[in-house]
């Protein structure tokens, strides 16, 4: 039978905070912030793209016409209401159940991107030969680390809510990019046969 695209997008919902609770519960120690990441990156679009395939597929079997309109619909909508659900869920229980795994994962953050400066910068030094050029990198290594201070970094917040409407933006991209490619895809070709002419 096939299931609604809401129905869908509430099974995808439910699935969603499955595997951010997992990462929550079992690796919300030094390596948060990385891990937390890798499933933003690669389990959670493979679940999404699943579930619209899913949705297109089983739509597409128990019709004989699928039109684009109502292939893109199905492939959108469950992933639409799945993540907009997750987006706000997430945004709450960080900011108003659990603050200090925020302000863990905004740490990490910070961390991580001095991590990325610090060897970007080793690296250019060991193929630097001229001193004019490590001097010149020297400074600018100097000036970006400030912004790495206790006092720049006071208050930093990554997941603020127009953050997370700037995120579930991007992912709205992927979204209608993947439905697209799914309504062309199972739409139904249809096949024009000439028309006979009468002559009289």
């Amino acid at each position: 039978m096939t299931k609604s695209p809401s129905t869908l997008g509430i099974i995808l919902f439910i699935a969603t905070m499955i595997v951010f609770f997992v990462v929550y519960t079992f690796f919300s120690g030094i390596n948060y912030f990385d891990i937390s990441l890798k499933a933003n990156a690669f389990v959670l679009p493979l679940l999404y793209a699943g579930v619209a395939f899913w949705s297109v597929k089983s739509f597409w079997n128990n019709h004989r016409v699928v039109k684009f309109k109502e292939a893109f619909k199905r492939a959108f909508v469950p992933m639409f209401i799945g993540g907009i659900l997750s987006i706000f869920s997430i945004y709450a229980f960080l900011t108003f159940v659990d603050p200090a795994a925020k302000s863990l994962l905004n740490y990490q953050y910070v961390q991580r991107q001095k991590s990325e400066l610090d060897t970007e910068y080793t690296s250019a030094r060991k193929i630097l030969k001229h001193q004019k050029d490590i001097d010149e990198l020297d400074q600018k290594y100097k000036e970006r680390l400030q912004s790495f201070t206790p006092e720049a970094v006071k208050g930093k917040d990554m997941l603020t809510a127009s953050h997370f409407s700037g995120y579930f933006a991007a992912i709205l991209i992927f979204y209608v990019v993947l439905s697209v490619f799914f309504g062309a895809f199972f739409r139904t070709r249809t096949i024009h046969q000439p028309e006979e002419t009468n002559q009289a």
